[in-house]
């Protein structure tokens, strides 16, 4: 992550051209590879520890990252999990949406175990923010939160997801399972280009209120069940406004510094993950962002060449939150083991998540796409009960072998699945901290993976401490 020096040319009459461009230190990138949960916040956590930047390049509260420790849980939605350590700088990127009074509230959560962050938040001005106001009626409350709206303030995207939820079911049958954290209204507005950002709350207050008005405006003749306190609201963001100026910089002049200036340990740790990714995940069950490694040049303000190790973050097994294709999902005594063992609960929603075996298909298609360098395969001990393990090696479509992952629902929907039955190791890999120390068969397991993939495992996780994370290399 040094910084590369700079190469003057010659043009061979002796004179010196312009200078080569030094490109500065590089990002070391975290991805979730499947349906998200993988764990990327344990990784982050670790890598973290002698970083001196931190960052989050996309999405919003959606995300999910619960890391121990010194046996104290952290559970992070917008905030970058790894500014735990009191010696890092953490910063949201222009390509994160933002609800101010949701991130107040979990930094000082966090803050109340003992880390202190205001002082070293720097949000870029460029960032999208949503706004609150209150459901009209405990219908449309009731598909958005389980608290009554009359103790309830709501962020108006919150609210629209909710609504926009409930209509899928009415008119189609099914919804998209969304966390109804207002994400996709946000970038929606953004995309619209009727948004609000950072920088135009902090630099006219009268401009923003207007444009504020104006978009309250269109969600409520689009949505007349909400009821939007407009005076309030706008004065609830003025009183955050000055609390959150200290906090903002222009983003894009932030990163070419801490890309430009002296060597510096940069760390990125994307939200969600591939499969939800909104153009290459399993459309239109997806998040709204770009959540593989491209959304890192775009939501940070920075150029390709300064994307360093890219690592890709993989559960021993596969899980997914809410509906959508999942081919090796299993709805059996096997799934209800993998998610009682591994207490697959959403950090963010509170959902079960639906659990099946490995798939290697979709974590090499991850791969095609963000160019892992080598991956965290987490969770290994929780199929430590097994008898023998199977993993997805191949999908077959009207019974011939296809070289790819499906874009389409319906197609993946009814893949063929093909598996290879591996012996498990039936013993406790709880207490491991090298590889030499995992049972033979949870050693091929790993092996396996590398080589299906053909991307080398560099840590392996056994629990949830900071110290259940084998390293190899």
């Amino acid at each position: 992550m040094l910084e590369s020096g700079s190469q003057e040319a010659s043009n061979g009459s002796g004179s010196t051209l312009t200078p080569k461009p030094s490109f500065g230190n590089k990002v070391t990138v975290v991805l979730g590879a499947q349906w998200g949960d993988e764990g990327k916040g344990k990784v982050v956590d670790l890598l973290a520890q002698d970083a001196d930047m931190v960052c989050r390049c996309q999405g919003g509260n959606n995300a999910g990252h619960t890391v121990v420790v010194d046996s104290v849980e952290y559970d992070f939605h917008l905030l970058p999990s790894g500014i735990i350590n009191p010696e890092v700088t953490a910063f949201i990127g222009n390509g994160v949406v933002i609800h101010i009074p949701g991130m107040f509230e979990e930094a000082e959560k966090n803050e109340r175990k003992g880390k202190g962050w205001e002082k070293r938040l720097i949000i870029s001005d460029r960032a999208h923010i949503g706004e609150s106001s209150h459901p009209a009626s405990s219908e449309v409350c009731e598909c958005v939160c389980p608290l009554s709206p009359s103790s309830t303030v709501f962020d108006f995207h919150q609210a629209v997801d909710g609504v926009q939820e409930q209509q899928r079911e009415e008119q189609a049958g099914k919804n998209l399972g969304t966390t109804k954290k207002g994400i996709g209204p946000v970038y929606s507005a953004k995309a619209a280009r009727s948004g609000l950002r950072m920088c135009d709350l902090l630099a006219d207050f009268t401009q923003f209120s207007e444009r504020y008005k104006i978009l309250a405006h269109q969600y409520k003749s689009m949505y007349p069940t909400l009821e939007i306190d407009i005076e309030g609201e706008l004065e609830r963001l003025k009183h955050y406004m000055e609390r959150i100026r200290p906090m903002v910089r222009d983003g894009v002049y932030f990163m070419y510094e801490a890309l430009r200036g002296p060597p510096k340990k940069i760390l990125v740790e994307g939200a969600n993950a591939a499969l939800l990714d909104i153009d290459f995940g399993t459309y239109p069950f997806v998040t709204s962002s770009n959540c593989t490694v491209g959304g890192v040049c775009t939501g940070l303000g920075m150029p390709p060449h300064n994307v360093g190790e890219v690592y890709g973050v993989v559960k021993a097994y596969t899980t997914r939150v809410g509906i959508g294709a999942f081919p090796t999902e299993q709805s059996n005594d096997v799934g209800e083991l993998l998610q009682t063992r591994g207490k697959e609960v959403g950090v963010t929603t509170g959902r079960k998540r639906r659990c099946g075996w490995l798939d290697l298909v979709l974590i090499k298609y991850a791969n095609m796409i963000n160019g892992f360098t080598a991956i965290a395969l987490t969770k290994l001990d929780i199929l430590d009960v097994f008898p023998e393990i199977k993993v997805g090696i191949a999908y077959k479509v009207n019974d011939e072998i296809i070289p790819h992952f499906p874009a389409n629902q319906e197609v993946l929907n009814r893949v063929e699945v093909q598996y290879e039955t591996l012996p498990g190791w039936k013993s406790d890999t709880s207490a491991a901290r090298s590889f030499g120390e995992l049972p033979e068969n949870a050693q091929k397991y790993v092996h396996f993976v590398e080589e299906h993939v053909g991307v080398p495992v560099k840590w392996i996780g056994v629990g949830k401490s900071r110290e259940s994370m084998i390293q190899l290399f």
